[in-house]
């Protein structure tokens, strides 16, 4: 998923003698250095600049990075209903054919909103393979995410969330909140995660962006041919 893409870019400066490798019979050797989101995230305030630049089309992207991680944020309008953005995020099986540089994800264990989703990720020859736990409750407008600290992931933390609302002012249309705050192994100059950063963050909305609006305009379409 959206994560993916920004475990991408970061991964692109990491050595991968760094990773431990990937064990799915291997408990991660901790249990959360960064605390998760617990219930409805908060949402991003916007001002009226902000407002201005999501009506063009644009995401507004928050960055801060520090020397072994960094914490993104993004907000982007989707010409959408919620729950195609959501049917969208929610297929995670689909993600190598949405999702760049995912070449595998499955779900490993479902119960309720509990989804557990092995995935790999490949960048210049690299594979990266990492265990994610999902509290994935769309009825409730968001879903939240760490690692699945049970399992050995190559990423060493994620926490993060999505939220999905309707538009403030177009209810057929969403409202889409997204942020990330991970760890890896290495250092490199904040700056340098910075840029990457809001690289992963527009790729990220990006492509719910695309594959939602191109599920809308596919449903209309068949709507219209069945009337």
């Amino acid at each position: 998923m959206s994560l993916a893409v920004v475990v991408a870019t970061f991964s692109l400066l990491l050595p991968y003698s760094d990773a431990q490798g990937a064990d799915p019979d291997k408990p991660h050797p901790h249990q959360g250095i960064v605390p998760p989101f617990a219930g409805e995230p908060p949402r991003t305030s916007l001002s009226a600049s902000e407002e201005a630049q999501l009506a063009r089309g644009d995401a507004v992207l928050t960055t801060l990075a520090g020397d072994a991680g960094g914490r993104g944020t993004a907000v982007r309008d989707i010409d959408a209903p919620p729950e195609v953005v959501w049917e969208r995020i929610g297929a995670f099986g689909e993600y190598p054919e949405m999702v760049p540089r995912i070449t595998e994800s499955e779900i490993y264990a479902r119960e309720g909103p509990d989804v557990r989703v092995r995935m790999v990720l490949r960048v210049l020859g690299f594979r990266y393979e990492y265990f994610i736990r999902h509290d994935f409750r769309p009825e409730e407008g968001f879903i939240t995410w760490t690692l699945d600290y049970s399992k050995l992931s190559d990423l060493d933390e994620s926490v993060g969330y999505w939220a999905v609302v309707p538009h403030p002012s177009e209810p057929d249309r969403s409202r889409v909140f997204y942020s990330i705050e991970m760890k890896t192994r290495g250092w490199m100059p904040g700056f340098l995660r910075r840029m990457i950063a809001r690289q992963g963050l527009e790729e990220a909305t990006g492509w719910v962006k695309q594959e939602s609006e191109a599920h809308r305009r596919v449903e209309t379409t068949t709507d219209r041919d069945s009337e």
